[in-house]
């Protein structure tokens, strides 16, 4: 049987090669799924792929040992977030090692535990596992979590029934049970330009979006002012915020568009169409008022992604597994970020996120993982071939 000593080189090695694939969510993650599927055929493992409509990513999915039920799902998204603007100390998409740090784009979100289950195939197809384990990779998760979806389609359809799923999100490989939903949002607004000193020749698109601005903090302070003190997140309360404003194009002219996002994110039991409810209704009257002053001026209020929670499951049996193969005997925990758990769990699968690094380091310039984490996770996946072989 293998052991973590084993494991974790291997491992460091894969992350290295995943980590040199630029899969920014704007670009395409081919070249990396095609790596991965050379890699799997040099195992003899068949592979399938998952693509988006204009086959310019693709989601990933292997299953190694015996197609028959029982088996454990190991996901995680191939893509990263942008590295624009950050002040990196050295290539973002180059590991390097400083100290029991390793740094790099994606290290802990989440090429890292990618490279731990690529690194622990080999060792699985080598006992002859009496369980299956099966790979899934995503496409487009930091982006909506738009990927996932038609993946986990095809596995609750077409495989035989795998008995649970572990998402590797970085949790310092502990055990996650809960995490928040995510809805995003895209808001744009059409004015009519005009000189700035004739303002009532136009209409300010920038003005009128910092009225819909203005409501929507004035939300996220209500949200916060009404936070449920029992709730087991950090922050309590579900979170909105604003995250890009583009609009203009001169200081003394009026804007003719000014468009911004934001998201909304809850637990399980709030809804955010509910939340929203007044905000909807703030985006109508303001669509009336301004096309009834200029025809072609109007908001436009788009939906980018809806991600569900992760809804903790007592006694749950991915829950159950993670902790003990992480040898997790720590209380329940849950997290306020999102993840394509809560899109497992809707189609039916006993969800768990597990995987090494902290969120604390996801998105940030200097990105790292701790060469401990990654000991770590190697020791789980060391304990998941035990598991696959022994079938229990």
């Amino acid at each position: 049987m293998p052991s973590a000593q084993d494991l974790t080189p291997r491992a460091l090695d894969l992350m290295s090669k995943l980590i040199a694939f630029d899969t920014t969510s704007r670009l395409s993650n081919l070249a990396l799924i095609e790596w991965v599927e050379a890699y799997l055929d040099d195992l003899g493992v068949a592979h399938r792929r998952v693509p988006n409509a204009e086959r310019t990513k693709t989601n990933l999915i292997a299953t190694l040992g015996p197609a028959i039920e029982g088996g454990v799902v190991l996901s995680g998204h191939t893509d990263v977030v942008p590295v624009d603007g950050q002040a990196w100390s050295s290539d973002p998409f180059k590991v390097e090692q400083r100290g029991s740090r390793l740094y790099g784009r994606g290290t802990c979100d989440m090429k890292g535990f990618l490279a731990l289950a690529l690194a622990a195939a080999p060792d699985i197809l080598a006992v002859s596992p009496k369980k299956p384990v099966h790979l899934a990779f995503s496409y487009d998760e930091e982006i909506g979590c738009l990927g996932a979806p038609d993946m986990i389609k095809v596995i609750a359809a077409e495989l035989p029934r795998p008995a649970l799923v572990v998402v590797g999100e970085p949790t310092n490989m502990e055990a996650v049970r809960g995490h928040k939903g995510i809805s995003t949002f895209k808001v744009t607004v059409t004015g009519h330009e005009a000189h700035s000193s004739q303002t009532q020749l136009g209409v300010s698109a920038i003005m009128e979006a910092v009225k819909l601005m203005a409501g929507l903090s004035d939300l996220a302070a209500k949200l916060e002012r009404e936070a449920d003190p029992a709730s087991p997140f950090i922050p309590k309360h579900a979170t909105l915020t604003i995250g890009v404003v583009n609009g203009g194009t001169a200081g003394n002219i009026l804007a003719r568009e000014c468009s911004f996002l934001f998201d909304l994110r809850c637990q399980g039991g709030l809804d955010p169409d509910q939340i929203l409810t007044g905000f909807y209704a703030q985006v109508r009257e303001m669509d009336a008022a301004l096309k009834a002053r200029f025809p072609e001026c109007g908001v436009k209020l788009e939906r980018r992604s809806n991600t569900p929670p992760l809804n903790p499951e007592e006694g749950g049996a991915a829950e159950a597994f993670a902790r003990r193969l992480a040898g997790d005997n720590g209380p329940p925990r849950v997290v306020a970020f999102a993840a394509e758990a809560g899109q497992f769990q809707g189609a039916g699968f006993s969800t768990v996120i597990c995987g090494p690094g902290s969120i604390d380091q996801a998105h940030q310039p200097d990105e790292f993982v701790e060469l401990s984490q990654m000991e770590r996770g190697a020791a789980f996946m060391a304990r998941l071939v035990d598991w696959a072989a022994a079938g229990e």
